[in-house]
């Protein structure tokens, strides 16, 4: 439980940097109303539907499937998208078969889809 605890906090102070760092997003907390664009903030608000109803897994594919284009708006909502998956509880997660290692994991994996390797690496040996 204090293992999972500090990862949910480095897990969510991470991404608020990163966020910071590359799209000036500097709220108390990130809710899909950082995204200005109605349109793209929709698709986060479906994606984490998805998730909210235990689809995690469908929601991740398609994350996975728009992040392959390499557009940065979509590098947002995946970041934004695994910040809400975050926010959940760890019975919700074990109920939707998922972990915040796994979360952890997305977001290494979105940040090298977009050539984040040192936030990558960041993730790695800071929450590892």
């Amino acid at each position: 439980m204090l293992q999972d605890d500090y990862i949910l906090r480095q897990i969510r102070e991470m991404v608020r940097a990163v966020m910071k760092m590359l799209f000036q997003v500097s709220a108390v907390e990130l809710t899909p109303d950082v995204i200005e664009d109605t349109d793209v903030r929709q698709i986060l608000t479906n994606l984490t539907d998805l998730a909210d109803n235990g689809k995690i897994d469908e929601a991740e594919n398609q994350l996975y499937e728009m992040t392959c284009d390499g557009d940065r708006q979509n590098l947002e909502i995946g970041l934004l998208f695994y910040y809400h998956l975050n926010g959940k509880d760890d019975e919700f997660l074990e109920a939707s078969n998922f972990s915040r290692e796994e979360i952890m994991m997305g977001i290494q994996d979105l940040a090298e889809r977009y050539n984040l390797s040192g936030i990558a690496e960041a993730f790695r040996t800071e929450i590892l």
